[in-house]
């Protein structure tokens, strides 16, 4: 037996009975932490915009035996957001937890050419809606003494994205959010960490690929889709990680699914810039 069956065999259930909330978890990254985290033995509530893609997530996950429950939602819209981690709260008592992965690409093309409305509606869903259902979780894992929250971050959040100034920037922004929310919560026994999922093939992939404003990156995107992208399970099991005792004590960072030894990392060797966005200085020359 591999040293990687192994693993898998003592963590495959040690998320047995948590309650995660899942958004965008229909279709692409989201859906495959949906199953990963159902894998493990957690409920997980599905929430996207599509009552189709939520019905047909539910169904597969009910189908393995798996306790899932779907939440038709727009986590730009904060009345919303309210009701259905309160229905979540009913149902199940609680969210141990949150995984904002809901996202959009917004507009592509160069920043004095973008539409107004649909910038900052890009900010309003991806960091807008991070914020929203992370302040309605929150009260109940300050409660009980516990939680995880997984922000997804992405392409543009640790470098310049030209074309994609909204997504890039917001991004960016669910970065610096999750370390600010890790600090403020650090009393609290409520942990806060970002993932970078890797250039997985999904919608948003599709899309830079036919976006003629999009550059070089659209031929990118068509090799990417060509080729094969990263495997979305690595950022699948970099969320059960995160969502599992395995993780305690590390909050604040942010994980490459695809090029960090995340597995091996432990809260009690982390130096303070691990995993984290900071100012580099020059070097003084000698």
């Amino acid at each position: 037996m591999t040293d990687n069956a192994t693993q898998n065999e003592t963590t495959d259930r040690d998320l047995a009975g948590r309650r995660a909330l899942v958004t965008g978890g229909g279709r692409g990254i989201g859906r495959a932490i949906v199953a990963a985290l159902a894998a493990a033995g957690a409920h997980v509530a599905i929430a996207a915009r599509s009552t189709e893609q939520v019905n047909d997530a539910v169904h597969a996950i009910t189908a393995t035996g798996a306790t899932a429950l779907g939440l038709t939602l727009d986590v730009a819209d904060a009345t919303a957001v309210t009701k259905a981690i309160a229905h979540v709260e009913q149902q199940w008592g609680g969210v141990d937890i949150l995984v904002n992965n809901a996202g959009v690409l917004g507009p592509v093309g160069r920043t004095d050419q973008a539409d107004v409305d649909a910038w900052l509606h890009t900010v309003q869903i991806n960091l807008g809606g991070c914020f929203l259902c992370t302040h309605a979780c929150l009260p109940g894992m300050i409660e009980r003494g516990d939680g995880k929250i997984i922000n997804l971050s992405g392409g543009g959040a640790s470098g310049p994205r030209p074309q994609f100034s909204a997504y890039g920037a917001s991004k960016a922004a669910i970065v610096r959010f999750t370390e600010t929310l890790a600090a403020e919560l650090d009393e609290t026994g409520v942990r806060v960490n970002a993932i970078a999922p890797g250039a997985v093939n999904t919608q948003m992939t599709e899309m830079t690929a036919t976006a003629i404003e999009a550059g070089a990156e659209s031929s990118a995107a068509k090799r990417q889709l060509a080729e094969g992208g990263a495997d979305v399970n690595r950022a699948a099991q970099l969320a059960c990680f995160l969502a599992s005792s395995r993780s305690d004590g590390i909050t604040g960072r942010l994980f490459s699914a695809i090029w960090d030894n995340w597995e091996t990392v432990k809260a009690e060797t982390l130096d303070p810039d691990d995993y984290t966005l900071r100012r580099v200085t020059p070097r003084e020359e000698a």
